[in-house]
């Protein structure tokens, strides 16, 4: 059946019965060890929009991070290698909804879980004037889907993914803070950068819900970065234009994150974010679940003295972490350490200079490396799929 007429039939109420090609596939993007999204109407949506109906009797032999063949492909589905290749072809280097590794005959494909994957490799781009009507859609169904709040139930147990860096003008004369804190000290570790636009903000745009803020603040650093540009999906950039692109952003008001790996040995990526569209910090500011997040290493403190509680912090904060109590002189304000990611907008923002950001006495460094990462971290990750498997029966 083609899109268009999958189009018409659900236009008219006519909607097709599911197949078992797309039943398996649901299966796949559903399970649990594979950051699965719960079955259910929204997935399957997302699902049938992203693969027509052969492409669907194709992939559901890609099971969850196994990567095959072309041939292992054909002989699978019983499909012609041309009209594999053919399917291979668009999925992997025109929507970029399944991986690949390698070229020719020695080329490997592979699904992506829904987010992070095949999300941000769908909308990843160099602007936002390559989107079509396709994508548009993909994002309608995509934020559909995330809405429920399923990837936050990825994160009860702390995983601690990404770190948020304190904005530059408050850290850049703090003689406590670590090369880990300053945007130039960790891109001194890598010689090729690639900039595009932000998949969370596009996304939202797309839905009508954008929040104006400069999209191209997505950054790739490191082996990555030049087949992205080469693919012409990002722009390449210098480590120039990264720091001005970034304290761009932060002017706007948006706060940066990073990988949490210390070692700079391996491809990374970072972006500029604002509470509204980011899906990272969405699952602070609308599921209260902030384990995706490491805890920062510097907070703001309030000289209550000199605060007139001017709503300035309230604003400024894209975590709401900041409330202001009260009306007239009792007018107070309350900062709530639990929303906090510590980007020290807050303290740019304040006209008394009555926020200073502060070092915690008991942060935890960065892990140096992704063994160190996964030592510390795969025990939450696994009790937290294990907890999500159970409630799916």
């Amino acid at each position: 059946m083609t899109d268009n007429k999958r189009k018409v039939m659900q236009q008219t109420g006519e909607v097709p019965a599911v197949s078992s090609a797309f039943k398996e596939l649901e299966s796949h993007y559903s399970t649990p060890f594979f950051w699965g999204a719960p079955r259910g109407d929204a997935l399957m949506a997302l699902l049938r929009h992203m693969y027509t109906d052969e492409q669907a009797e194709l992939i559901r032999h890609l099971k969850p991070w196994i990567p095959r063949r072309a041939g292992w492909l054909a002989k699978k589905s019983g499909m012609p290698i041309e009209s594999v290749n053919a399917i291979l072809k668009e999925l992997a280097h025109e929507k970029y909804l399944i991986a690949s590794y390698g070229e020719g005959d020695k080329e490997w494909f592979a699904i992506m879980p829904i987010v992070p994957g095949t999300f941000e490799s769908v909308l990843i781009r160099k602007s936002a004037d390559s989107v079509t009507p396709w994508h548009k859609r993909f994002a309608e169904l995509y934020e559909d889907l995330v809405d429920s709040g399923y990837v936050a139930e990825y994160t009860k147990r702390p995983i601690d993914a990404v770190r948020y860096l304190p904005v530059g003008e408050v850290i850049q004369n703090e003689p406590s803070a670590w090369p880990s804190d300053r945007l130039e000290s960790i891109l001194e570790r890598y010689k090729d950068f690639a900039i595009g636009v932000c998949q969370c903000r596009l996304s939202k745009q797309l839905t009508g819900e954008g929040c104006g803020r400069m999209l191209e603040t997505c950054t790739v650093m490191g082996s990555v970065a030049p087949m992205l540009v080469e693919q012409g999906r990002l722009k390449q950039a210098s480590m120039k234009d990264v720091l001005d692109m970034k304290a761009a952003a932060e002017k706007e008001g948006l706060a940066t994150w990073m990988i949490n790996e210390e070692s700079g040995k391996f491809a990374t990526a970072s972006c500029s974010c604002c509470g509204c569209c980011c899906g990272a910090l969405s699952t602070v500011t609308k599921f209260n679940s902030p384990g995706f997040i490491s805890k920062p290493h510097f907070m703001p403190q309030n000289d209550k003295a000199t605060c007139t509680a001017c709503g300035k912090c309230e604003a400024a904060c894209p975590m709401k972490a900041f409330v202001v109590l009260g009306e007239g002189k009792q007018r107070s304000v309350l900062h709530k350490p639990e929303r906090c990611i510590g980007c020290g907008l807050c303290a740019v923002a304040c006209p008394k200079k009555s926020l200073v950001m502060k070092p915690v006495p008991d942060y935890r460094k960065p892990p140096a490396g992704w063994s160190t990462y996964l030592l510390r971290y795969s025990p939450n990750y696994f009790r937290n799929v294990l907890r999500i498997k159970a409630s799916r029966r």
